[in-house]
C-alpha cells in the first residue's frame, strides 16, 4: 500500500490534467505560428490563462493534501477534500476554456472555501499539538 495514497493519485491526475492543459497551448501555437506570446489571440489567451491559472493553484492543492494526509493518515476525509479540489481546478479549466463564468466561480469558490478551512484546521491541529508537547 502507498503511504500517502490521495497525494499520488491527485499528484497523478493533476499530471495529466496539466498535460492537456499545456498541450492545447501549444496546439494552438503551432496553428498561428506563434513561438511567444499571444499573438493578439482571444483562444490563445484563454488557454494560457487557464494553463497558468492551473499552475498557480494546483501546487498548493497537492501540499494541502498531503499535509492533511500527514495529520489524519488513513481518513476518508482527504479523499472528500481531494475529491473537491479535482473538481475545482477542473471547472475551473474548462470553464476558462470556454468563456463560461457560471463554470469558474464555482470552481474558485469551491477551491478558495476548502483552503480555507483545511488551512485554518491545520494551524489548530498544530497549535493543539505544540501546546500539547510543552
Amino acid at each position: 500500500m502507498l503511504p500517502i495514497p490521495v497525494t499520488v493519485c491527485l499528484t497523478g491526475i493533476f499530471a495529466l490534467m496539466l498535460t492537456a492543459l499545456s498541450l492545447t497551448v501549444s496546439l494552438r501555437r503551432k496553428e498561428l505560428g506563434l513561438a511567444l506570446g499571444d499573438g493578439d489571440d482571444q483562444v490563445l489567451r484563454r488557454r494560457i490563462r487557464a494553463h497558468g491559472n492551473f499552475i498557480e493553484n494546483a501546487p498548493m492543492c497537492i501540499l494541502l493534501v498531503l499535509a492533511l494526509e500527514a495529520v489524519l493518515a488513513t481518513s476518508d476525509t482527504i479523499w472528500w477534500v481531494a475529491l473537491v479540489l479535482f473538481v475545482a481546478r477542473a471547472l475551473h479549466a474548462i470553464g476558462t476554456l470556454a468563456r463560461n463564468r457560471a463554470l469558474i466561480i464555482p470552481g474558485v469558490l469551491m477551491q478558495h472555501l476548502t483552503f480555507l478551512v483545511c488551512g485554518l484546521w491545520l494551524l489548530i491541529q498544530t497549535i493543539s499539538h505544540v501546546s500539547t508537547s510543552m
